[in-house]
This record gives C-alpha cells, structure tokens and sequence, in this order.
C-alpha cells in the first residue's frame, strides 16, 4: 500500500480553528502538521478532523503527542473528530484521550463554527 501524503487545511473563524487532515499521518507528516499547527496561532480552540484519515502508525502517534504538547504549553484545548473505531480505540490505549475531546461521530458538527 503507497504512502499517501499529508495533506493539511487549517480554517479559523472567531477564535477557533479546525484543521482538516487528508493522508496518512506518519514521519512524512511532519511538516503538514507542524505548519498548520502554526496557522491556528491566536485560536483558543483547536479540532483536529481525521474523516480523511486512514492510516496513523506510531511515528504519526509521536506527532501528535508533540502537537498536544505545544497546545497544552499555548493554552489551548484540543478536540479530535472523525477518527475510526480503529484509531479511537488506539487513542484511549495511549491515553491521548486524555488530554483532548474525542467527538462521536454523531457530534461531529456540534460546536464548530468553521464548519463550511
């Protein structure tokens, strides 16, 4: 199975911003992540949207440690949605649940005032 590349597109309106994710998340993303971490600058609130997602190995699980980590030390709070069973599952195991909102499907627009 190719590798496909991150692709990163960050919205923002009134104080928000989501980040929609497209590719798989592994070291080539990286420099997606890193650059649209950066185009949140001034949100309080970041969503990071995985509808787009099919893959994360663990180098992509250390990435968004990372970006988590750069939120907590910016006061922001993270929330996540979109991501499969697979990789919800995967999240609470590592406990990154813990330090963001994961959304339920259901939810998924609830909430978010960037959304088009």
């Amino acid at each position: 199975m190719p590798n496909v590349t991150l692709e990163a597109t960050t919205h923002a309106a009134d104080g928000r911003a989501r980040i929609e994710l497209r590719g798989d998340i592994d070291s080539s993303a990286r420099e997606a992540l890193g650059a649209a971490y950066a185009e949140t600058a001034g949100a309080h609130e970041v969503l990071l949207d995985f509808a787009a997602v099919d893959y994360i190995n663990s180098t992509g699980i250390a990435l968004i440690v990372g970006m988590l980590a750069r939120a907590r030390a910016d006061a922001r709070a993270i929330t996540a949605r979109g991501l499969s069973r697979h990789y919800r599952e995967i999240f609470e195991i590592t406990r990154l649940s813990d330090f963001m909102t994961i959304l339920d499907d259901d939810r998924t627009d609830q909430g978010d005032p960037t959304h088009e």
